[in-house]
């Protein structure tokens, strides 16, 4: 028994250890790459302003979890989301819910990047979108809004093609916005800090 304890907290170290320092903790300003079937995509994102939110979405990135997924709702003229579904449309794996950063003075601008969630405020934990519009009612007021945490440095026009792709209502999701030609999302990369 006392071996086995000890095997579970070495291993919860070394699982809290590699986070850690997979994440990049000290770079205010990472940049994340996102290999899709359109084209690449760089994101830069803000720790100084939503470090909760940019540490779970880095969480998802270094772990591989965004590695194979599909946007899997685009509303034309407003918003490209995905991070959630499998290319089957399987729901993935997800960790704990985050706190709602929408407070923090980045705005739902063209060219963002944020987290999606249910209409309670911290219920965010792994789907994001692209803004590719200015999405004021997505700001916070006098409710919560949608945390934003970063913007786009390289494919703006790719999100903007995704956004005019055709969509229909999809039976497996049972959603309209999905899109009939599947966008995947292959590869999700934390590119290495520059000085």
């Amino acid at each position: 028994m006392k071996l086995f304890a000890l095997l579970l907290t070495l291993l919860s170290f070394s699982s809290f250890a590699a986070k850690n320092v997979a994440i990049d903790p000290n770079n205010l300003f990472p940049i994340v790459k996102l290999e899709t079937s359109m084209g690449i995509i760089l994101v830069e994102l803000d720790r100084n302003k939503a470090p909760i939110t940019v540490d779970n979405f880095l969480t998802y990135v270094v772990t591989g979890e965004y590695n194979n997924t599909v946007f899997h709702r685009v509303v034309e003229n407003f918003i490209v989301q995905g991070g959630g579904y499998d290319s089957d449309y399987g729901a993935k794996k997800i960790n704990e819910d985050i706190f709602n950063e929408s407070g923090n003075g980045l705005k739902n601008e063209i060219g963002t990047i944020a987290m999606a969630k249910e209409s309670r405020p911290h219920t965010a934990n792994r789907q994001f979108f692209f803004n590719i519009k200015d999405n004021k009612n997505l700001d916070p007021g006098r409710r919560w809004g949608y945390a934003v945490f970063g913007s786009v440095l390289e494919g703006e026009e790719i999100i903007d093609a995704m956004g005019l792709v055709k969509t229909d209502y999809n039976e497996t999701l049972g959603w309209e916005d999905v899109p009939i030609e599947p966008i995947i999302l292959i590869k999700a990369t934390l590119m290495p800090a520059t000085d």
